[in-house]
């Protein structure tokens, strides 16, 4: 349950920061209308009404590539010039 409240909350506000930053435009278009309830003896009927509309733009986002030269840098390793040989006696 946890997890569940957690992953809500924060899709909440990635949908805040996507209108805050203007990624996400939201209008509405058209209002809501309620149905018109009646009661008879079968129970209540409900006519008419209607959902809202809105108009959702969404940003764009273009991903593209381009070759461009990098310089990398290289490296050298010197061993020291006056080493003498060092011999290793592991015989015991």
């Amino acid at each position: 349950m946890r997890a569940v409240i957690l992953i809500l909350i924060i899709a909440v506000v990635a949908i805040i920061i996507a209108i805050a930053t203007g990624f996400l435009n939201i209008n509405q278009i058209r209002g809501a209308q309620a149905p018109q309830l009646s009661a008879t003896s079968n129970g209540l009927v409900a006519k008419g009404g209607q959902p809202p509309a809105f108009d959702v733009e969404t940003g764009s986002v273009n991903v593209g590539s381009k070759q461009t030269t990098v310089k990398v840098p290289t490296l050298e390793v010197q061993p020291p010039q006056n080493q003498a040989a060092a011999t290793t006696n592991n015989s015991m």
